[in-house]
């Protein structure tokens, strides 16, 4: 089945028609004699992990914590600017200049930074499923399959690096 995407200028969602699946199971329609394809609409640019909070797997904290990781891996893997930069030129002898700030490779390095220590901080068991999910964009069952673990084990393992993420960057809750 092609995919049809619509996307309205008031809906920021990105739909997409995609056919499931058959499981084995031939379904004919009556009436024209062709099989029959059973389909689903997909928000393709809901994450992973938005799809989960979205649907109350997680919790606020988790969820903010996951985004900040991948905030981080996000702007750790930005290519430095090689153009003009468009900053606030501080006036002569005023003392309305630009804020002290980190440039774009100082930001980099930062972010780089945090991220390493967030997975160091998840240790080796739970970064692997937290990269996948998080960063990768990989489904919890695609990520379960690649890591090789039974089915439905990859949210809870999940939840648990969430809960060690919010620690991490010190989140309420």
């Amino acid at each position: 089945m092609p995919t049809k995407i619509a996307k309205t200028p008031s809906d920021p969602r990105l739909l997409a028609e995609r056919a499931l699946p058959q499981d084995g199971d031939e379904r004919y329609d009556r009436r024209s004699k062709r099989k029959r394809v059973r389909s689903v609409t997909v928000n393709l640019s809901e994450s992973p992990l938005g799809w989960l909070h979205a649907r109350g797997h997680l919790s606020d904290r988790q969820f903010d914590a996951g985004e900040k990781l991948r905030a981080d891996w996000e702007r750790a893997n930005l290519a430095p600017h090689i153009t003009m930069r468009w900053d606030a030129a501080p006036v002569a002898g005023g003392k309305r200049g630009a804020s002290v700030m980190l440039n774009e490779s100082e930001a980099q390095l930062a972010a780089k930074l945090r991220f390493e220590n967030a997975i160091d901080h998840l240790g080796s068991d739970l970064s692997d499923i937290a990269w996948r999910i998080i960063c990768g964009g990989e489904g919890t069952p695609v990520a379960e399959k690649n890591l090789g673990w039974p089915a439905r084990s990859g949210k809870l393992v999940l939840k648990i690096a969430l809960d060690r993420l919010a620690i991490f960057y010190r989140l309420p809750g």
